[in-house]
């Protein structure tokens, strides 16, 4: 599936703003276990600490090209922007195409949340395996997103700056 969104990705005619968004790009491949394949993404995931899971459903493939490819360079775009700002939070980023995952509790448990049937085929869960988790689906502008993640995950309001240095 990833391949196929590629190809379609690729064979698109690219606007120059587009062009100029994808100078400082989040390298997805890097939200997939090392060593996996795109097989990796299909299966479902296990999250035990906070996390965004960044979706794309097999559903995704009823979507026309040109929309489907509109839906994942924006679903990047967007998610690229608010990257650094997890990152500076602990809270990681990961990806999947799988309709299920699973949230760790404690004693080896396990909470389902599935994703399929949803508005949109592509999104972003939202999981602190304390609480509930919540689900955004389709396309978030980053400042959208940004409002999203400082209401879930108690985020300051600068939640970029880093931490300050300890030093003796």
């Amino acid at each position: 599936m990833m391949a196929a969104l590629a190809c379609v990705a690729a064979c698109q005619a690219r606007t120059e703003t587009r062009e100029t968004r994808r100078a400082d790009s989040l390298d997805f491949p890097a939200l997939v276990p090392r060593g996996a394949a795109d097989s990796a993404l299909a299966r479902p995931r296990v999250v035990g600490e906070p996390s965004v899971v960044l979706f794309w459903l097999r559903a995704a493939d009823t979507l026309n090209a040109g929309d489907q490819s509109d839906a994942f360079d924006d679903l990047k775009y967007y998610t690229e922007q608010v990257a650094p700002a997890l990152e500076a939070n602990g809270i990681k980023l990961l990806a999947t195409n799988a309709d299920t995952v699973y949230v760790a509790l404690p004693k080896h448990g396990r909470r389902m949340i599935v994703l399929s049937g949803l508005d949109y085929p592509y999104g972003y869960l939202l999981i602190d395996p304390g609480g509930p988790e919540r689900i955004l689906t389709g396309v978030y502008a980053d400042d959208e997103l940004m409002d999203e993640l400082r209401a879930y995950f108690d985020l300051p309001e600068d939640s970029t700056a880093a931490q300050p240095r300890i030093t003796t």
